[in-house]
Protein backbone atom coordinates (compact mmCIF):
# COMPACT_ATOMS: atom_id res chain seq x y z
CA UNK A 1 0.00 0.00 0.00
CA UNK A 2 1.38 3.36 -1.24
CA UNK A 3 1.56 5.82 1.53
CA UNK A 4 -1.25 8.63 2.50
CA UNK A 5 -0.95 12.00 0.81
CA UNK A 6 -2.62 15.36 2.48
CA UNK A 7 -4.04 18.08 0.32
CA UNK A 8 -4.45 21.59 0.80
CA UNK A 9 -7.63 21.66 1.79
CA UNK A 10 -8.84 24.80 0.28
CA UNK A 11 -8.06 23.09 -3.46
CA UNK A 12 -10.58 20.48 -2.80
CA UNK A 13 -13.55 22.65 -3.99
CA UNK A 14 -17.37 22.14 -4.49
CA UNK A 15 -17.07 20.44 -8.11
CA UNK A 16 -13.59 20.42 -9.07
CA UNK A 17 -9.81 21.00 -7.82
CA UNK A 18 -7.90 23.70 -8.05
CA UNK A 19 -5.55 25.72 -6.34
CA UNK A 20 -2.12 27.66 -6.79
CA UNK A 21 0.73 25.66 -8.68
CA UNK A 22 3.74 25.03 -6.55
CA UNK A 23 2.36 26.63 -3.54
CA UNK A 24 -1.04 25.05 -3.29
CA UNK A 25 -0.94 22.33 -6.02
CA UNK A 26 2.00 20.34 -6.57
CA UNK A 27 3.02 17.45 -8.96
CA UNK A 28 2.82 15.37 -5.99
CA UNK A 29 -1.01 15.96 -5.87
CA UNK A 30 -1.72 15.55 -9.41
CA UNK A 31 0.00 11.73 -8.29
CA UNK A 32 -2.23 11.61 -5.60
CA UNK A 33 -5.54 12.67 -7.53
CA UNK A 34 -4.56 10.14 -10.30
CA UNK A 35 -4.19 7.65 -7.60
CA UNK A 36 -6.95 8.11 -5.73
CA UNK A 37 -9.38 9.20 -8.39
CA UNK A 38 -8.99 5.46 -10.32
CA UNK A 39 -8.67 3.87 -7.23
CA UNK A 40 -12.73 5.28 -6.72
CA UNK A 41 -13.21 4.12 -10.55
CA UNK A 42 -12.40 1.27 -10.37
CA UNK A 43 -13.65 0.15 -6.42
CA UNK A 44 -17.16 1.28 -8.71
CA UNK A 45 -16.52 -1.50 -11.01
CA UNK A 46 -16.54 0.96 -13.64
CA UNK A 47 -13.92 -0.30 -16.02
CA UNK A 48 -10.47 0.57 -16.08
CA UNK A 49 -10.25 3.30 -19.59
CA UNK A 50 -9.82 7.06 -18.65
CA UNK A 51 -9.67 9.81 -20.86
CA UNK A 52 -7.26 12.67 -20.55
CA UNK A 53 -6.42 16.10 -21.51
CA UNK A 54 -5.08 19.14 -20.75
CA UNK A 55 -5.76 22.84 -21.51
CA UNK A 56 -2.84 25.60 -22.76
CA UNK A 57 -1.86 26.84 -19.09
CA UNK A 58 2.29 26.57 -18.74
CA UNK A 59 2.20 24.02 -15.78
CA UNK A 60 -0.60 21.91 -17.57
CA UNK A 61 1.61 19.35 -19.65
CA UNK A 62 3.93 18.38 -16.13
CA UNK A 63 0.79 17.86 -14.36
CA UNK A 64 -0.79 15.99 -17.00
CA UNK A 65 2.70 13.64 -16.68
CA UNK A 66 2.02 13.53 -12.59
CA UNK A 67 -1.14 12.64 -13.11
CA UNK A 68 -0.78 9.85 -15.59
CA UNK A 69 1.85 8.42 -13.49
CA UNK A 70 -0.93 8.27 -10.51
CA UNK A 71 -3.54 6.30 -13.07
CA UNK A 72 -1.23 4.07 -14.41
CA UNK A 73 0.00 3.00 -11.44
CA UNK A 74 -3.21 1.90 -10.39
CA UNK A 75 -3.87 -0.09 -13.27
CA UNK A 76 -6.11 1.91 -15.40
CA UNK A 77 -5.45 2.35 -18.93
CA UNK A 78 -4.97 6.17 -20.03
CA UNK A 79 -6.32 7.93 -23.50
CA UNK A 80 -4.06 10.55 -24.24
CA UNK A 81 -6.41 13.34 -25.86
CA UNK A 82 -3.89 16.19 -25.80
CA UNK A 83 -4.03 19.74 -25.94
CA UNK A 84 -7.93 21.37 -26.42
CA UNK A 85 -10.59 22.90 -24.64
CA UNK A 86 -12.55 21.34 -21.34
CA UNK A 87 -15.52 20.08 -23.87
CA UNK A 88 -13.05 18.61 -25.98
CA UNK A 89 -12.79 15.50 -23.07
CA UNK A 90 -16.31 15.57 -22.00
CA UNK A 91 -16.93 14.36 -25.89
CA UNK A 92 -13.42 11.83 -25.59
CA UNK A 93 -15.32 10.16 -23.27
CA UNK A 94 -18.93 9.78 -24.83
CA UNK A 95 -16.47 9.30 -28.27
CA UNK A 96 -15.00 6.29 -26.85
CA UNK A 97 -17.40 5.49 -24.17
CA UNK A 98 -14.79 5.75 -21.44
CA UNK A 99 -14.97 4.66 -18.19
CA UNK A 100 -14.31 8.56 -16.62
CA UNK A 101 -12.36 10.90 -17.62
CA UNK A 102 -9.78 13.97 -15.90
CA UNK A 103 -9.48 17.60 -17.54
CA UNK A 104 -6.24 19.64 -16.51
CA UNK A 105 -7.46 22.84 -16.26
CA UNK A 106 -7.47 25.92 -14.37
CA UNK A 107 -10.57 27.28 -16.53
CA UNK A 108 -10.72 31.22 -16.20
CA UNK A 109 -8.91 31.47 -13.13
CA UNK A 110 -5.07 33.33 -13.04
CA UNK A 111 -2.19 31.60 -14.74
CA UNK A 112 -0.55 30.76 -11.86
CA UNK A 113 -3.56 28.38 -10.77
CA UNK A 114 -4.49 25.12 -12.64
CA UNK A 115 -6.35 22.30 -11.60
CA UNK A 116 -9.07 19.23 -12.57
CA UNK A 117 -12.12 18.89 -13.44
CA UNK A 118 -13.61 15.34 -13.95
CA UNK A 119 -15.85 12.35 -14.67
CA UNK A 120 -17.16 8.99 -13.08
CA UNK A 121 -18.85 7.37 -16.18
CA UNK A 122 -20.54 10.48 -18.45
CA UNK A 123 -21.42 12.04 -15.15
CA UNK A 124 -20.04 14.69 -13.39
CA UNK A 125 -17.61 13.87 -10.54
CA UNK A 126 -18.18 16.25 -7.47
CA UNK A 127 -19.42 17.02 -4.23
CA UNK A 128 -19.05 13.79 -2.00
CA UNK A 129 -17.10 11.90 -4.76
CA UNK A 130 -14.26 14.74 -4.17
CA UNK A 131 -14.67 14.31 -0.36
CA UNK A 132 -14.06 10.69 -0.89
CA UNK A 133 -11.37 11.17 -2.82
CA UNK A 134 -9.24 13.56 -0.28
CA UNK A 135 -10.19 10.63 2.44
CA UNK A 136 -8.55 8.18 0.15
CA UNK A 137 -5.82 9.48 -0.55
CA UNK A 138 -5.21 10.43 2.99
CA UNK A 139 -5.33 7.13 3.94
CA UNK A 140 -2.91 5.72 1.04
CA UNK A 141 -5.27 3.24 -0.07
CA UNK A 142 -4.77 3.45 -3.48
CA UNK A 143 -5.05 0.59 -6.11
CA UNK A 144 -2.28 -1.28 -7.61
CA UNK A 145 -1.57 -2.38 -11.46
CA UNK A 146 0.30 -2.05 -14.39
CA UNK A 147 -1.63 0.52 -16.36
CA UNK A 148 -0.83 1.76 -20.06
CA UNK A 149 -1.11 4.97 -22.21
CA UNK A 150 -2.33 5.34 -25.60
CA UNK A 151 -2.23 8.86 -27.64
CA UNK A 152 -5.71 9.16 -28.94
CA UNK A 153 -6.37 12.18 -30.64
CA UNK A 154 -10.10 13.24 -31.10
CA UNK A 155 -9.98 16.69 -32.12
CA UNK A 156 -10.87 16.16 -35.78
CA UNK A 157 -13.78 13.97 -34.35
CA UNK A 158 -15.01 16.68 -32.34
CA UNK A 159 -14.92 19.48 -34.72
CA UNK A 160 -16.76 17.67 -37.14
CA UNK A 161 -19.36 16.64 -34.22
CA UNK A 162 -19.26 20.49 -33.28
CA UNK A 163 -19.97 21.94 -36.84
CA UNK A 164 -23.27 19.31 -37.09
CA UNK A 165 -25.07 22.00 -34.59
CA UNK A 166 -25.56 24.52 -38.02
CA UNK A 167 -25.78 21.79 -40.56
CA UNK A 168 -29.47 21.89 -41.12
CA UNK A 169 -31.73 24.88 -42.50
CA UNK A 170 -28.15 26.92 -42.54
CA UNK A 171 -30.15 30.22 -43.57
CA UNK A 172 -28.49 33.83 -44.28
CA UNK A 173 -24.57 33.91 -43.86
CA UNK A 174 -23.24 36.35 -41.24
CA UNK A 175 -20.35 37.96 -40.21
CA UNK A 176 -19.08 36.94 -37.12
CA UNK A 177 -16.23 37.68 -34.28
CA UNK A 178 -14.63 35.19 -32.52
CA UNK A 179 -12.42 35.52 -29.76
CA UNK A 180 -10.49 32.77 -27.71
CA UNK A 181 -8.31 34.79 -25.61
CA UNK A 182 -5.48 33.08 -26.36
CA UNK A 183 -7.17 29.84 -24.48
CA UNK A 184 -7.54 26.18 -24.80
CA UNK A 185 -10.42 26.88 -27.62
CA UNK A 186 -8.00 28.43 -29.90
CA UNK A 187 -7.34 26.11 -32.27
CA UNK A 188 -10.56 24.25 -32.04
CA UNK A 189 -12.11 27.78 -32.76
CA UNK A 190 -9.93 28.30 -36.24
CA UNK A 191 -10.71 24.52 -37.24
CA UNK A 192 -14.53 25.10 -36.64
CA UNK A 193 -15.12 28.23 -38.45
CA UNK A 194 -13.67 27.05 -41.06
CA UNK A 195 -15.92 24.70 -41.72
CA UNK A 196 -19.01 26.89 -40.99
CA UNK A 197 -20.62 29.41 -43.24
CA UNK A 198 -20.05 33.20 -43.55
CA UNK A 199 -17.46 35.30 -42.79
CA UNK A 200 -15.26 35.00 -39.62
CA UNK A 201 -12.62 37.45 -38.18
CA UNK A 202 -10.83 35.40 -35.35
CA UNK A 203 -9.02 37.09 -32.50
CA UNK A 204 -6.37 35.74 -30.14
CA UNK A 205 -6.50 32.11 -31.71
CA UNK A 206 -2.57 31.20 -30.47
CA UNK A 207 -2.87 28.85 -27.26
CA UNK A 208 -0.75 31.22 -25.27
CA UNK A 209 -1.12 29.96 -21.05
CA UNK A 210 0.12 33.55 -20.25
CA UNK A 211 -3.15 35.26 -21.73
CA UNK A 212 -1.46 38.24 -23.16
CA UNK A 213 -4.10 39.51 -24.68
CA UNK A 214 -6.90 39.53 -22.13
CA UNK A 215 -7.95 37.69 -19.12
CA UNK A 216 -10.28 34.77 -20.13
CA UNK A 217 -12.92 35.42 -19.01
CA UNK A 218 -16.17 36.82 -20.73
CA UNK A 219 -18.64 37.88 -17.76
CA UNK A 220 -15.54 40.44 -17.19
CA UNK A 221 -17.08 43.55 -19.40
CA UNK A 222 -13.62 45.05 -19.93
CA UNK A 223 -11.93 41.35 -21.20
CA UNK A 224 -14.50 42.32 -24.16
CA UNK A 225 -13.36 44.86 -25.08
CA UNK A 226 -11.29 44.30 -28.10
CA UNK A 227 -14.52 41.79 -29.08
CA UNK A 228 -16.66 44.84 -28.98
CA UNK A 229 -14.36 47.11 -31.04
CA UNK A 230 -13.91 44.42 -33.66
CA UNK A 231 -17.78 43.80 -34.06
CA UNK A 232 -18.27 47.60 -34.23
CA UNK A 233 -15.01 48.22 -36.72
CA UNK A 234 -15.93 44.94 -38.85
CA UNK A 235 -19.71 45.65 -39.51
CA UNK A 236 -20.35 42.11 -37.36
CA UNK A 237 -23.30 40.57 -36.71
CA UNK A 238 -22.56 39.53 -32.96
CA UNK A 239 -19.35 38.77 -31.34
CA UNK A 240 -18.33 35.18 -29.49
CA UNK A 241 -16.12 35.40 -26.78
CA UNK A 242 -14.43 31.81 -24.94
CA UNK A 243 -12.47 31.43 -21.12
CA UNK A 244 -9.63 29.92 -20.70
CA UNK A 245 -10.80 26.28 -20.98
CA UNK A 246 -13.80 27.12 -23.25
CA UNK A 247 -16.26 25.89 -21.36
CA UNK A 248 -17.80 28.96 -21.07
CA UNK A 249 -19.10 31.75 -23.64
CA UNK A 250 -19.05 35.53 -23.99
CA UNK A 251 -21.25 37.10 -26.93
CA UNK A 252 -21.91 40.56 -27.60
CA UNK A 253 -24.67 41.88 -30.20
CA UNK A 254 -23.92 44.34 -33.45
CA UNK A 255 -24.20 47.10 -31.33
CA UNK A 256 -21.42 45.98 -29.16
CA UNK A 257 -23.62 45.27 -26.21
CA UNK A 258 -23.36 42.67 -23.67
CA UNK A 259 -26.15 39.87 -24.14
CA UNK A 260 -25.64 37.97 -20.64
CA UNK A 261 -25.59 34.81 -20.12
CA UNK A 262 -29.31 34.59 -18.60
CA UNK A 263 -30.37 36.55 -21.58
CA UNK A 264 -28.32 33.96 -23.87
CA UNK A 265 -30.44 31.55 -22.48
CA UNK A 266 -34.06 32.88 -22.83
CA UNK A 267 -32.94 33.55 -26.53
CA UNK A 268 -31.68 29.56 -26.80
CA UNK A 269 -34.59 28.50 -25.12
CA UNK A 270 -36.77 29.77 -27.07
CA UNK A 271 -36.08 27.15 -30.43
CA UNK A 272 -35.71 24.27 -27.83
CA UNK A 273 -39.34 24.84 -26.43
CA UNK A 274 -40.85 25.16 -29.82
CA UNK A 275 -39.09 21.73 -30.40
CA UNK A 276 -40.00 20.11 -26.65
CA UNK A 277 -42.85 22.21 -25.40
CA UNK A 278 -42.96 21.86 -21.92
CA UNK A 279 -39.64 21.02 -20.99
CA UNK A 280 -37.98 21.90 -17.85
CA UNK A 281 -35.29 24.91 -18.60
CA UNK A 282 -32.59 25.34 -15.39
CA UNK A 283 -30.92 28.32 -14.95
CA UNK A 284 -28.82 28.99 -11.72
CA UNK A 285 -29.60 31.43 -8.84
CA UNK A 286 -27.84 34.30 -10.17
CA UNK A 287 -29.82 34.43 -13.14
CA UNK A 288 -32.33 37.02 -14.02
CA UNK A 289 -36.39 36.85 -13.17
CA UNK A 290 -37.08 37.55 -16.38
CA UNK A 291 -35.44 34.37 -17.63
CA UNK A 292 -37.38 32.12 -15.86
CA UNK A 293 -40.32 34.63 -16.21
CA UNK A 294 -39.81 34.13 -20.39
CA UNK A 295 -39.33 30.11 -19.64
CA UNK A 296 -42.82 30.20 -18.72
CA UNK A 297 -43.88 32.68 -21.13
CA UNK A 298 -42.49 30.41 -23.72
CA UNK A 299 -44.49 26.96 -22.27
CA UNK A 300 -41.03 25.91 -20.79
CA UNK A 301 -41.13 24.83 -16.74
CA UNK A 302 -37.99 27.18 -15.38
CA UNK A 303 -36.53 25.94 -12.57
CA UNK A 304 -33.74 27.07 -10.42
CA UNK A 305 -30.72 25.70 -9.06
CA UNK A 306 -27.48 25.68 -7.39
CA UNK A 307 -24.51 27.50 -9.67
CA UNK A 308 -21.58 25.04 -10.40
CA UNK A 309 -21.30 23.03 -13.89
CA UNK A 310 -21.51 19.27 -11.94
CA UNK A 311 -24.40 20.60 -10.06
CA UNK A 312 -26.13 21.70 -13.00
CA UNK A 313 -25.54 18.64 -15.33
CA UNK A 314 -26.38 16.14 -12.38
CA UNK A 315 -29.85 17.93 -11.96
CA UNK A 316 -30.29 17.89 -15.69
CA UNK A 317 -29.94 14.14 -15.84
CA UNK A 318 -32.17 13.95 -12.85
CA UNK A 319 -34.86 15.82 -14.54
CA UNK A 320 -34.15 15.23 -18.54
CA UNK A 321 -34.35 19.22 -19.09
CA UNK A 322 -32.99 19.20 -22.62
CA UNK A 323 -31.29 22.42 -22.02
CA UNK A 324 -29.63 24.38 -19.20
CA UNK A 325 -27.10 27.58 -18.23
CA UNK A 326 -26.03 29.43 -15.78
CA UNK A 327 -25.12 33.81 -15.70
CA UNK A 328 -21.42 32.35 -15.90
CA UNK A 329 -21.84 31.91 -19.51
CA UNK A 330 -22.29 27.79 -19.04
CA UNK A 331 -24.73 26.69 -21.49
CA UNK A 332 -25.89 23.09 -21.55
CA UNK A 333 -27.19 21.31 -24.59
CA UNK A 334 -28.73 17.84 -24.07
CA UNK A 335 -31.06 18.76 -27.31
CA UNK A 336 -28.85 16.96 -30.22
CA UNK A 337 -26.01 16.97 -27.76
CA UNK A 338 -24.28 15.48 -24.91
CA UNK A 339 -25.84 17.54 -21.93
CA UNK A 340 -22.07 19.16 -21.03
CA UNK A 341 -21.55 22.49 -21.13
CA UNK A 342 -19.43 23.54 -24.50
CA UNK A 343 -19.12 27.44 -25.19
CA UNK A 344 -17.85 26.24 -29.09
CA UNK A 345 -21.19 24.12 -28.90
CA UNK A 346 -23.42 26.74 -27.77
CA UNK A 347 -21.62 29.27 -30.45
CA UNK A 348 -22.76 26.75 -33.39
CA UNK A 349 -26.15 27.05 -31.96
CA UNK A 350 -26.23 30.46 -31.71
CA UNK A 351 -24.96 30.92 -35.27
CA UNK A 352 -27.53 28.57 -36.67
CA UNK A 353 -30.58 30.75 -34.64
CA UNK A 354 -29.75 33.81 -36.14
CA UNK A 355 -28.73 32.55 -39.75
CA UNK A 356 -32.73 30.84 -39.66
CA UNK A 357 -34.26 34.37 -38.46
CA UNK A 358 -35.64 37.35 -39.79
CA UNK A 359 -34.50 38.93 -36.87
CA UNK A 360 -30.62 39.92 -35.55
CA UNK A 361 -29.23 39.08 -32.19
CA UNK A 362 -29.56 42.97 -31.53
CA UNK A 363 -34.00 42.72 -32.18
CA UNK A 364 -33.92 39.39 -30.79
CA UNK A 365 -32.19 40.98 -27.57
CA UNK A 366 -34.39 44.25 -27.89
CA UNK A 367 -37.51 41.85 -27.58
CA UNK A 368 -36.67 41.00 -24.17
CA UNK A 369 -38.23 42.49 -21.27
CA UNK A 370 -36.58 45.28 -19.66
CA UNK A 371 -34.86 44.92 -15.76
CA UNK A 372 -32.39 47.00 -14.06
CA UNK A 373 -29.70 45.02 -12.34
CA UNK A 374 -26.20 44.28 -12.00
CA UNK A 375 -23.61 41.99 -14.02
CA UNK A 376 -22.45 38.98 -11.86
CA UNK A 377 -20.28 40.95 -9.09
CA UNK A 378 -17.48 38.82 -7.62
CA UNK A 379 -15.42 40.41 -4.51
CA UNK A 380 -12.29 39.02 -2.79
CA UNK A 381 -13.31 37.44 0.39
CA UNK A 382 -10.66 34.68 2.35
CA UNK A 383 -11.48 30.98 1.08
CA UNK A 384 -11.34 30.04 5.07
CA UNK A 385 -13.83 33.18 5.32
CA UNK A 386 -16.47 33.41 2.77
CA UNK A 387 -18.68 30.51 3.23
CA UNK A 388 -19.16 31.75 6.71
CA UNK A 389 -19.99 35.45 5.60
CA UNK A 390 -22.66 33.67 4.20
CA UNK A 391 -23.54 31.67 6.87
CA UNK A 392 -23.80 34.79 9.03
CA UNK A 393 -25.95 36.75 6.75
CA UNK A 394 -28.04 34.19 5.91
CA UNK A 395 -29.08 33.97 10.10
CA UNK A 396 -29.51 37.17 10.18
CA UNK A 397 -32.35 36.66 7.38
CA UNK A 398 -33.73 33.94 8.86
CA UNK A 399 -34.54 35.75 12.15
CA UNK A 400 -35.81 38.91 10.18
CA UNK A 401 -38.12 36.28 7.97
CA UNK A 402 -37.06 37.94 5.18
CA UNK A 403 -38.02 35.95 1.70
CA UNK A 404 -35.46 34.10 0.95
CA UNK A 405 -34.14 31.29 -1.31
CA UNK A 406 -30.90 29.75 0.01
CA UNK A 407 -30.42 26.49 -2.20
CA UNK A 408 -26.99 28.39 -3.03
CA UNK A 409 -25.93 30.92 -0.91
CA UNK A 410 -29.38 33.52 -0.25
CA UNK A 411 -31.25 34.56 -2.77
CA UNK A 412 -33.25 37.46 -1.23
CA UNK A 413 -36.96 38.87 -2.78
CA UNK A 414 -38.33 42.32 -2.01
CA UNK A 415 -41.33 44.49 -3.24
CA UNK A 416 -38.14 46.24 -5.54
CA UNK A 417 -36.86 42.93 -6.72
CA UNK A 418 -34.28 40.52 -5.52
CA UNK A 419 -30.50 40.21 -4.60
CA UNK A 420 -27.96 37.78 -4.19
CA UNK A 421 -24.82 36.55 -2.11
CA UNK A 422 -23.58 33.49 -2.26
CA UNK A 423 -19.56 31.95 -2.44
CA UNK A 424 -17.12 31.10 -4.99
CA UNK A 425 -16.76 27.70 -4.98
CA UNK A 426 -13.74 28.23 -7.45
CA UNK A 427 -12.12 31.45 -6.38
CA UNK A 428 -11.87 32.76 -2.90
CA UNK A 429 -14.31 35.14 -3.59
CA UNK A 430 -17.94 36.48 -2.62
CA UNK A 431 -20.67 36.60 -5.56
CA UNK A 432 -23.49 38.93 -5.81
CA UNK A 433 -26.19 40.35 -8.19
CA UNK A 434 -29.49 42.54 -7.63
CA UNK A 435 -32.24 43.49 -9.73
CA UNK A 436 -35.10 46.13 -9.86
CA UNK A 437 -37.49 47.20 -11.69
CA UNK A 438 -36.27 50.71 -11.69
CA UNK A 439 -32.89 52.26 -10.69
CA UNK A 440 -34.61 53.19 -7.29
CA UNK A 441 -35.33 50.13 -6.21
CA UNK A 442 -32.08 49.14 -7.25
CA UNK A 443 -30.18 51.50 -4.90
CA UNK A 444 -32.15 50.18 -2.43
CA UNK A 445 -31.17 47.12 -3.14
CA UNK A 446 -27.50 48.07 -3.18
CA UNK A 447 -27.65 49.62 0.01
CA UNK A 448 -29.18 46.63 2.06
CA UNK A 449 -26.56 44.30 0.51
CA UNK A 450 -24.07 46.54 1.15
CA UNK A 451 -25.27 46.80 4.54
CA UNK A 452 -25.25 43.28 5.14
CA UNK A 453 -21.76 43.42 3.86
CA UNK A 454 -20.58 45.75 6.74
CA UNK A 455 -21.75 44.27 9.74
CA UNK A 456 -19.89 41.09 8.37
CA UNK A 457 -16.94 43.20 8.45
CA UNK A 458 -16.57 42.69 3.91
CA UNK A 459 -15.82 45.70 2.26
CA UNK A 460 -18.91 45.86 -0.30
CA UNK A 461 -18.27 46.07 -4.06
CA UNK A 462 -18.34 48.67 -6.17
CA UNK A 463 -22.03 48.68 -7.94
Amino acid sequence: MAGGHLFEPTILREYDIRGIVDSTLSEADATAIGRAFASIVLGRGGGRRICVGYDGRVSSPRLEAALIDGLTSAGIEVLRIGLGPTPMLYYAVFHHDADGGVMITGSHNPPDQNGFKMMIGKAAFYGADIVELGRLAADGAYAEGAGAVRDTPVFDDYVARLAEGVAAGRGRELKVAWDAGNGAAGEAMVALTARLPGTHVLLNERIDGTFPAHHPDPTVAENLVQLIDTVRAEGCDFGIAFDGDGDRIGVVDGQGRIVWGDQLLALLAAEVLARRPGATIIADVKASQILFDEIARLGGTPLMWRTGHSLIKSKMTEVGAPLAGEMSGHIFFADDYYGFDDALYAAVRLLGLVARSDESLDQMRDRLPDAVNTPELRFDCADDRKFAVVDAVRARLADEGADVVDIDGVRVRTDDGWWLLRASNTQAMLVARCEAADEAGLARLKSDLAARLVACGVVPPKF
